[in-house]
Formats: C-alpha cells, sequence, structure tokens
C-alpha cells in the first residue's frame, strides 16, 4: 500500500511541475510540489533543482517586476507564503518551518492614506544557503539571513541576521554564535 501512495503522490507532483511550467514557472532540474499555489505572474517564479514545497505553500508575486527564487535542495513546509514585489531569494539547502511568512515589501500609510492606496515600500529579502527557519516566523523587508544561521520558531525577523548564528524573538535578536 506505501507504495502505491508513493507513486501516486510522485505522479500527483509531476502532473502539477507539468502544469506550473506551462503557466511559466521556471522550473530548473527536478523538484517536488505537493499542492502549491502561484495565484499570479508566475513566470516571476524560480524553483532551483532538489527544492521541495509541501502542501499549502503559496508563491505570490505582487507586481510584474517581482522575483521569486528558491534555491536548490531547499524545503518549505507547509502553508508557508512567499511574497514578493520585487525580490525573495531563498539560498541553497535551507530548510523553512510551517505557516512562515517571507515578503520584501510592505504599504505606505498615512493620515489621509489608507494603506491599499498607497504606493508599495520594496527591498530585496534573502535567505543566504543552509539557514534553518522554524515554524511561524515572519522575516520583513530589507532582511538578509546570513548563511548557516538559525531562526527559533514564531520570532519576527525585521533586521539583518549574520552568517553562523541562533537568533529568535519579536523582534528577533542574535542569541549565539554557531561553533563549527
Amino acid at each position: 500500500m506505501d507504495l502505491i501512495v508513493r507513486v501516486a503522490r510522485g505522479l500527483a507532483s509531476r502532473a502539477r511541475i507539468h502544469i506550473h511550467r506551462l503557466r511559466g514557472v521556471q522550473i530548473r532540474g527536478h523538484v517536488s510540489l505537493r499542492a502549491v499555489e502561484i495565484p499570479f505572474r508566475p513566470q516571476c517564479v524560480v524553483l532551483e533543482d532538489g527544492a521541495s514545497l509541501d502542501r499549502g505553500v503559496t508563491l505570490l508575486a505582487t507586481s510584474d517586476a517581482a522575483r521569486i527564487v528558491i534555491g536548490p535542495r531547499t524545503y518549505l513546509n507547509r502553508h508557508t507564503m512567499i511574497d514578493a514585489n520585487e525580490l525573495v531569494e531563498i539560498g541553497a539547502e535551507t530548510l523553512i518551518g510551517p505557516f512562515c511568512y517571507i515578503t520584501d515589501h510592505d504599504h505606505s500609510f498615512g493620515l489621509d492614506l489608507s494603506p491599499a492606496q498607497g504606493p508599495l515600500a520594496s527591498a530585496a529579502t534573502r535567505l543566504e544557503p543552509r539557514c534553518w527557519i522554524g515554524a511561524h516566523v515572519t522575516i520583513l523587508k530589507g532582511v538578509t539571513i546570513g548563511a548557516g544561521s538559525v531562526v527559533g520558531a514564531g520570532s519576527v525577523v525585521t533586521k539583518t541576521l549574520p552568517p553562523g548564528v541562533v537568533a529568535a524573538g519579536n523582534p528577533a535578536r542574535v542569541l549565539r554564535e554557531i561553533g563549527s
């Protein structure tokens, strides 16, 4: 029975890959897709070899200039949302926990301006290779998370983190360096 389920999942993933390629998603090599949602601008999405996106992942490009790049051998867990207006880039061999939100923009606002009326304020967001992002983490615009860093569950990352650190909290703060 396990073999039948695995074969069925593999065939379903291949069918989804074919459909997303036809829609314009740039898929480079073998990837695994489980009920991924790319509602707008699929041509703005790049999935590198070995990327694996679990059920309920949403890749949302809010402009024609947006780019979402998911690096090789990277895993996005269930119900994670990537929301890009400019660039969200996730490096190789990164693990992202469930229910995360990663964005490169926010809304303008003022006393006489509703958030929906003003232009988006954007700055590229990058996760360098080999990061581990815990469950329910929010990563905001303009942030770079350095290579090999770990962000604890439930954190809100508002500022760039250096390579090789453990950070957690709201806002996320560096707790310690990772020893080799």
